[in-house]
C-alpha cells in the first residue's frame, strides 16, 4: 500500500534546539556575499564592472623631434651672429686668469661643434692661439665635448622616432653593426676624414651604441685628424719648417684619402643598388 503524501510543513523559526535543519525550502542560489576582510590580506576587492584603466596612449617621438630640429637650427642659425673662431681670436680670454684660457676655448669648440661650425677650422684656431701640444689637448677635449652633447641631444630628443625610419637592409645591417660593435665602428669613422662628423654623431645616436663606447672612441680616433690640423696651423709661421712641410704633406695623404673612401663608397652603393 502505498505511502501517503504530505505537504511539506509551513516554514517556521529554527528547532530550539540549535539544529541546523531547515524549517523551509532551501534558499536559491545567489552571487556569494563577502564576509569582510581577513586580517592576512587585506579587504577584499570589489568588482565593479567597469574595465580596468589603461596606461594612457603612447605618447608620440615626433614633438620631441621637433624640438631637437629646433634646437640645432637655432643653434646653427646663430652662426650668423658669432663666429667661434672670431670669438676666440677676439680677445675673450684677455684679463681672464690662464686656468680659464682652457676651459674657456673647449667649451667654444663643443659649442661650434653642435652648430655644425667646420672643425678644420676649429683645429687652425687652436694651433694657431694655442700652440701645437696645448692646442691638440684642446682641440680633443672640445670634439669630444662637442660630440657628447650632440649625441645626449640626439639619443633624448630624436632616437625613438628616428628608429621607426630604418627601412632596407642597409641601414638594418648598420644599425645592427653599431649596436654589437660600438666602440670599433666609432672608431673607423673618426678615423677617416671624408665622414662628416656632425652625421657621425647623430648616426651613432640613433643605433643602439652605448655612450661610453661612443666617447672613447671619438677621443681616440679624432687625434690623427685633429693632430694634422692643428700641425699645420702651429707651424703656419715657417712655411720652411719641417713640421709645416709634414703636416701639409699629411693634409694631402688625408685628403687622398677621403677621394678613396667615397669613391668607395659610391662603388658599395651602387653593387647594392644591382644585386
Amino acid at each position: 500500500m502505498p505511502a501517503p503524501v504530505t505537504s511539506p510543513p509551513p516554514p517556521g523559526p529554527a528547532p530550539a534546539d540549535g539544529s541546523a535543519m531547515a524549517r523551509g525550502p532551501a534558499p536559491a542560489a545567489g552571487p556569494a556575499v563577502a564576509q569582510g576582510p581577513t586580517p592576512e590580506h587585506g579587504p577584499a576587492p570589489v568588482d565593479t564592472g567597469a574595465p580596468a584603466a589603461a596606461d594612457g596612449p603612447a605618447r608620440s617621438p615626433w614633438p620631441r623631434f621637433a624640438l631637437l630640429v629646433a634646437i640645432l637650427g637655432a643653434a646653427a642659425g646663430s652662426l650668423l651672429l658669432w663666429s667661434p673662431t672670431a670669438l676666440l681670436d677676439g680677445g675673450l680670454s684677455d684679463g681672464m686668469p690662464w686656468y680659464w684660457r682652457g676651459p674657456l676655448f673647449a667649451a667654444v669648440y663643443a659649442v661650434g661643434t653642435v652648430a655644425f661650425f667646420p672643425r678644420p677650422a676649429l683645429n687652425a684656431a687652436a694651433g694657431l692661439l694655442l700652440g701645437l701640444q696645448e692646442g691638440l689637448l684642446l682641440a680633443v677635449l672640445g670634439t669630444t665635448l662637442g660630440a657628447a652633447a650632440a649625441f645626449g641631444l640626439a639619443r633624448w630628443l630624436g632616437q625613438d622616432a628616428l628608429r621607426r625610419l630604418l627601412r632596407g637592409r642597409v641601414l638594418v645591417a648598420l644599425d645592427r653593426r653599431f649596436t654589437d660593435q660600438g666602440f670599433r665602428s666609432v672608431l673607423l669613422l673618426r678615423l677617416f676624414p671624408g665622414l662628416p662628423f656632425q652625421a657621425a654623431n647623430y648616426g651613432a645616436a640613433v643605433s643602439g651604441v652605448r655612450f661610453g663606447s661612443f666617447i672613447g672612441a671619438t677621443a681616440l680616433g679624432v687625434i690623427p685628424v685633429t693632430a694634422v690640423y692643428v700641425a699645420a696651423a702651429a707651424t703656419a709661421r715657417e712655411p720652411g719648417s719641417t713640421g709645416f712641410l709634414l703636416s701639409i704633406g699629411a693634409l694631402g695623404l688625408l685628403g687622398l684619402a677621403t677621394l678613396a673612401q667615397v669613391g668607395r663608397a659610391a662603388a658599395r652603393r651602387r653593387r647594392t643598388v644591382t644585386d
